[in-house]
């Protein structure tokens, strides 16, 4: 198996059947993780350097399981100990750095958008983007994907909410393009400062005012994290006024379908975009978000160098 992309930078890198071989493995993967022993010598002597040049916790560890329980050699890089942030090497510079020591993959997290398409040019190795500024997160729209087929069965024709920042949200914006992408239909809602001007036309989907009104016909939900490190200006007037309009508690999930599915790429505000008794009530599928994240992660380390041993 191997996908038709040397490197993953955007969900546009992706075709449908690449999303579906990506998929089939990762469910294939998962079942590693159940396992006493949760190691497998499938990459044995590949060598994946995280490069992590903005802060990440759940992404950086769901990478570096993934990278262990597929026996590959890893070594990670931080913003705080870097060369770029102390000696005031560039990004570019750095790679080829690295390039040097001749890794197969590098994971790269950065806070400026494009720098994982940058750093694709400067070396030999494959680029995953972990999150670049306000631009994508493929592997999260993937796992989102992954946790909503598991739990209903299906992907096409299902109706998805997206809820929130969807201005500064790069998982937004990679959700709608591979959601889009897979015949599911979206309908985003926020504060009218939050939902970017022609995000109908650019991305193929509904703006609701008010997410309430659309919730009958939902089957999955996402809300999204207010991402305070982004929100330069007052795009609303406060975390205690979002809660009110644009927050989920259990009394607005009376309108909803009884199997409606709610999901969060995390890390979750209680009581700002979600209520704690939402968040961990039985419609709640956010944990399952992060078990599929190792699954996903391991599926496109696996194929990417797959694609290596056939060249």
């Amino acid at each position: 198996m191997r996908l038709s992309t040397r490197h993953i930078l955007s969900i546009n890198d992706l075709t449908k059947k690449d999303v579906l071989t990506i998929l089939a493995t990762a469910s294939s993967f998962k079942e590693i993780s159940e396992r006493p022993i949760k190691k497998v010598p499938t990459l044995r002597g590949r060598t994946v350097i995280n490069c992590f040049f903005e802060d990440s916790t759940r992404t950086r560890l769901s990478f570096e399981l993934a990278e262990k329980r597929l026996s590959a050699d890893s070594s990670n890089i931080s913003k705080s100990g870097s060369a770029m942030a102390n000696k005031g090497e560039t990004l570019l510079d750095t790679v080829r750095n690295i390039e040097a020591m001749r890794p197969d993959i590098l994971v790269i997290r950065h806070s400026v958008a494009g720098a994982p398409a940058q750093a694709a040019g400067a070396t030999r190795a494959r680029i995953i983007n972990a999150g670049d500024g306000m631009h994508e997160h493929p592997t999260q729209a993937l796992l989102d994907l992954m946790t909503i087929n598991d739990v209903k069965g299906r992907m096409k024709g299902l109706k998805v909410g997206i809820v929130g920042d969807i201005l500064h949200s790069r998982v937004a914006r990679s959700d709608m393009l591979l959601f889009k992408k897979m015949g599911l239909e979206v309908t985003v809602a926020g504060p009218p400062t939050l939902i970017p001007f022609g995000v109908e036309e650019a991305f193929g989907v509904r703006v609701a005012s008010d997410v309430r009104d659309v919730l009958p016909e939902l089957d999955v939900l996402m809300l999204l994290r207010v991402q305070r490190e982004r929100l330069g200006e007052h795009f609303f007037p406060s975390a205690r006024e979002y809660a009110r309009y644009f927050g989920i508690c259990a009394d607005d999930l009376k309108s909803a379908k009884e199997d409606l599915a709610i999901m969060h790429p995390g890390p979750v505000n209680r009581g700002v975009e979600i209520a704690a008794d939402v968040a961990d009530g039985p419609r709640s599928v956010i944990l399952g978000q992060v078990t599929c994240g190792v699954a996903v992660r391991m599926a496109v380390l696996y194929l990417l160098l797959g694609e290596t041993h056939s060249e």
